[in-house]
Formats: C-alpha cells, structure tokens, sequence
C-alpha cells in the first residue's frame, strides 16, 4: 500500500463515512446547522437533499453525534420496502420488541414509547437515508408519524435525506400534506477548485501525513478539480489511483500523468462501449485549461477534412486541363505542319497527305472535314513529251494528265486524271496518308522516268472547265 510509501497512518480515501474525514465546506457547514437547528427547535420534518457522492451519509452521521446524551436516534436505510417492513424495521433499530402484529399494533408501541421517552426529557430524531427509493404509500406512513405529538411539542423528528429525485417526488401534488410538513430543506453543492484542493489536503493531514512537502502537483490538483467536477467521491477515487500509481513508480509526488492515468483507468464508458477505440495511454502534462479545447475538436476535424477534400479537387482539375490542353494544341499544330510539309515535297499541289504520326481521334475527324471542304486544284496542261507511253501500246492522243499522285498496281503505267481536273478517291487519299516517305520516293522515281524517256511533239491538252463533256 501507498500508506507507508506517503508515511501516512490511516487511509486518507476510504470509502466508509467516516465522520473524521468529513470536511466543512460553505454549504455542508450550513446544512449541518440547519438540520441541527430544526432539531433542536422541535420542527418535527427537515430533509437534505444532494447528488449522488456529495458526503449526505457522513454528514448525517455527524448530526447524530451531536445528538447523542438526551436523544434517542435511530437511522433507516433499507427503503426499498412495503409500509408494514418499514415499521418493523423503525421498531427494531429503537429497541422495540415487535411481537409479529399488523400495523395498528406496532402504531400503538410506537406511541407508547414515544410518550415514555418525552416523560425521560429525551427526544427521538429518525434519519431516512436514500429517501427518494420510498413509495409513495410508505411515505404517507412517514407522514402519519408526525402526528405522534402533544398539545405542546412534537414526540419525534424525522430527516429525510435523498438524492435529487426526493424533491421531484416532495413536489408532487399527490404529496401535499408531506411537503407542507417540512419546514427546513437543506443542500449541498459541489465544491470548488479551492475546496476541492482544501479538502485533499484535509484528508492527507487527518490520515497523519508529515510531510510539509505537498503530496500533489499544482497541475494534479486543477486536473482532480476539474475532472470530479467537486463531488467528494470522485476526488476520493482519483486521489486513490493516483497516489498507488506514485508509489508503483516510486515517485514522491504525484504529477498530472498519473493522474490522467486514472482517469484513463476509470473511464467506464469507453468499456461499456464494445466498439470503442482503445485508449492509449501516453502520460503527458496537462495544464489547468487543457479540456477547455476538447469540444472544438470535432469542428477542427470536420473543417480540416473539407480542405483537404477541397485542395483534392482543385488538384485533379488541374491535372486533368494540364493533360488534355498541350495534346489538343500539338495535335492541330502537327496537322497543319504535316500538310505544310507534304505541299512541298509534292511540288505544290492540291493533295494533304498526312505524316504517318498517328493523331488524336477528334483531330482526325476535324481533318478530314477540312479536306472535304478544300475545293479541288485543276491541273496544268502538259505537254505529251511529259507523258512517257504505254507499255501496251497506244499514242499520244491518249496521254493522260500526270497527277501527282502514286504508279498504277496494275500495268505500271502513271496513273492520272483526264483533262476534267485532278479529283482524287477516297481510296488514293486514304493510302497517301500512311507514309509520306514512300510518296515522296515515289514521285521523285517517277520523275526522273518522265524526262528520261524520248519527247514527241504533241499538242497541248486544254483543261475541260467541270461540268462540261470533253
């Protein structure tokens, strides 16, 4: 145990009432005088009411002590009965002997004893702990006690001490008369940062402690404030673990770890929860305001994912423009450069065959859109020394117009077009489009075929205009 670690005699936290460790604050002082002072005036009713943990049961033991010489006292805390167990177990705790007989009897001992105490100069005070577990039938036996008085004082005081809960059921209309018999109510209210460091440091000096080094750290002692929120039993929990968490570790001092250590420790919700993430625990230091940022978490994540989703997007947009914009732009400058160059090596004329570069398929399409709308050159006439004959016969008069286009697959002879204009098919315009290299090569041997063959006078071919017959 921690007590020798701490040099301490007793336990400072326990768990019992122990009305030695009961610590005074403001509004325990002046419950303890209110309910002390309505005995003593003979009210007959007084109640105290307080959270769970607040010390009610200490305090009421307190009351009793005070009490002890001429009164008779008798305590009840089994509430959790029908009215005839209630006044069996009244009678049993002063001393009565019950002999087993309906309520009507035990009324009339009662009575009886309750006169024979009043001839003695002794008066008797009840004290109903967890009185907010009553039904409403025992509580209307409470009230009927009451009426066990004489024309000039009452033979019994009742305290009716409970949870937050009493008042709700006090305040009911059901319950009138009760409420209106009780003439003193009493609270209690949790402490505060100063009380709740006052009363650690209360309990350490009644447990023997001898040392005039503080036990807690200034920051241990506003995390216990804050994380107890000022009952007395969660300080007494805390103080606990923490303190056999020091002497586990040797420390002479408990610091704000450990204290976070326990609360860890002691956080039932997260083990209630079967889902829940375990917690992990990396003791820190915490300062006295260190939970005040906790409810903005939420918010700081929920905005810090909507950025990054936002920064996500724009990035993506970006790429996707910075992907597709320089391809459209070099495709269309890469067409209009292949055309440029196949003019030129075709000697200017009318046909666009493309390199064997393979562009886009929207850039394809808007091509041959251009190449349908390009109206169609006519060619020059030339002359028959131009025309090389045929291999199969023939004479000039059946020369044809050298088209810059590509040798016949068939006879081998130069393919052209009559004297109606140079109107390429689908099919040669297709086939120049695969390889300007093989066209370029293609005209230049035919070419140098076309002057090396002998010249023959011939009479120029007048281009027919389009839409007329030859």
């Amino acid at each position: 145990m921690f007590l020798e670690h701490f040099k301490l005699s007793l336990q400072p936290f326990g768990v019992t009432p122990d009305t030695r460790f009961l610590y005074l604050s403001q509004t325990h002082r002046e419950a303890l005088a209110s309910l002390l002072y309505g005995i003593q005036c003979g009210r007959g009713f007084s109640a105290l009411v307080a959270s769970p943990g607040m010390g009610k049961t200490t305090l009421l033991f307190r009351l009793l002590a005070l009490m002890e010489g001429n009164t008779k006292t008798a305590f009840l805390f089994q509430t959790l009965c029908t009215p005839a167990e209630f006044l069996r177990s009244l009678l049993a705790d002063l001393g009565i002997e019950d002999e087993g007989g309906d309520v009507a009897c035990m009324h009339a001992k009662l009575n009886a004893y309750l006169l024979e105490e009043s001839r003695n100069g002794r008066r008797v005070v009840v004290v109903i702990d967890e009185a907010q577990n009553l039904d409403e039938r025992v509580l209307e036996v409470v009230r009927m006690l009451s009426n066990f008085e004489t024309p000039s004082k009452k033979l019994m005081h009742i305290v009716l001490a409970g949870q937050p809960q009493l008042a709700e059921k006090l305040s009911s209309e059901r319950l009138t008369q009760l409420r209106q018999r009780i003439s003193i109510v009493a609270r209690l209210a949790p402490f505060a940062a100063a009380e709740t460091r006052e009363y650690i440091e209360h309990r350490l000096r009644m447990a023997g402690t001898r040392t005039d080094k503080p036990v807690f750290s200034e920051t241990a002692y506003a995390m216990i404030a804050e994380q107890s929120g000022g009952i007395p039993r969660n300080i007494n929990n805390l103080c606990f673990n923490s303190m056999t968490l020091a002497c586990a570790l040797q420390r002479p001092k408990v610091e704000a770890s450990m204290v976070q250590e326990a609360i860890n420790d002691l956080d039932l919700k997260v083990i209630a929860s079967p889902n829940a993430p375990e917690v992990r625990r990396q003791p820190q230091l915490f300062s006295t305001f260190a939970g005040a940022a906790e409810p903005y978490s939420h918010r700081r994540y929920g905005l810090g994912l909507a950025i990054g989703i936002l920064i996500s997007l724009v990035w993506v947009t970006g790429q996707v423009l910075r992907s597709n914009r320089p391809i459209a732009l070099q495709s269309t400058a890469t067409v209009s450069q292949q055309k440029t160059n196949s003019q030129k090596a075709n000697g200017g004329s009318g046909a666009y065959p493309v390199a064997n570069v393979p562009a886009p398929l929207e850039a394809q399409a808007q091509n041959r859109t251009e190449e349908k709308a390009l109206p169609q050159p006519i060619p020059e006439a030339i002359s028959a020394a131009q025309v090389p004959p045929r291999r199969t016969g023939g004479s000039a008069s059946d020369a044809l117009a050298v088209s810059p286009g590509r040798p016949s697959a068939g006879d081998g002879r130069i393919t052209g077009v009559s004297s109606r204009g140079f109107i390429p098919s689908p099919q040669e315009l297709q086939r120049s489009k695969h390889s300007l290299t093989v066209k370029s090569f293609a005209d230049e041997q035919r070419h140098q075929k076309a002057q090396a063959a002998p010249r023959e006078e011939h009479v120029p071919l007048e281009p027919t205009p389009q839409g007329q017959k030859p």
